[in-house]
């Protein structure tokens, strides 16, 4: 069920990377329970959107706001970021695992250093994410001993460990053999009708028809189109839209 309050909210936000302006006045709100997908090329601006709501990147000008956290232009103090990304969790492209620790390890390390919590505690939650994503069996396992699927679940698990009200996706399949997509896109479905709060960014379209309350098309730094993803998906108005979908669709 979508809320009528919002979870994030971005007012004109402007991003450059020295001479070169990455996003160019996005205003973007998210209400609690909506799964919104981001779409857009290579280059878009869409990776950069999703980690400046996670402060992993500074803005230039205007606002954003997660979970009534006002996150500034220059870089935020280490107690705000954390507060934040106590709230926001994020699952990347690449699994970011700790090599030298187990599955069990990666997972209760941020719930016992961030949260306070008691080992106890930490695994008897550990695993019952493991039980959701459906690795268990693995928790005394090395991140090189499972396949690139199993370790993006585990990445899951790790950022639902933190308890988040707000789950960002950068693209999480985008690494995977294509025999190993659709076991990581389970998990984010069950997530989605869970209520979690979601903003993924993918190229998976028949996913995001699935499971998006809204999605929006980034083009060149800004919000060009956005709707609900079956209507948008066939009936772009600019061109640029029309482009992307043409091809996306194909390869999908």
């Amino acid at each position: 069920m979508v809320s009528s309050e919002s979870i994030v909210k971005i007012t004109n936000l402007q991003k450059h990377y020295g001479d070169i302006h990455v996003l160019k006045g996005i205003d973007l709100e998210v209400k609690q329970g909506e799964v919104l997908v981001v779409l857009g090329g290579s280059g878009s601006g869409k990776s950069t959107l999703i980690r400046c709501i996670n402060g992993l990147e500074t803005y230039t000008d205007g606002s954003i706001i997660v979970d009534q956290h006002l996150l500034p232009p220059k870089r935020p103090s280490l107690r705000l970021l954390k507060e934040v990304r106590k709230e926001a969790g994020m699952v990347f492209q690449q699994f970011n695992l700790f090599p030298h620790k187990t599955i069990l390890e990666n997972i209760t390390l941020a719930p016992r250093m961030v949260r306070g919590k008691s080992r106890d505690e930490c695994n008897k939650q550990a695993m019952e994410l493991l039980a959701r994503v459906r690795i268990a069996e693995h928790a005394h396992k090395y991140p090189g001993q499972l396949s690139g699927g199993q370790q993006q679940r585990v990445a899951i698990a790790r950022a639902l460990a933190m308890e988040p009200k707000l789950m960002l996706f950068d693209e999480p399949t985008s690494s995977l053999d294509p025999e190993m997509v659709s076991e990581v896109l389970d998990v984010m479905r069950e997530l989605a009708r869970s209520g979690m709060t979601m903003i993924i960014v993918t190229h998976e379209m028949g996913f995001a028809r699935e499971v998006a309350d809204r999605a929006i098309f980034i083009h060149q730094g800004r919000i060009l189109e956005q709707g609900v993803p079956k209507e948008l998906f066939e009936n772009p108005v600019n061109e640029p839209a029309r482009a992307f979908f043409s091809s996306v669709l194909k390869q999908n």
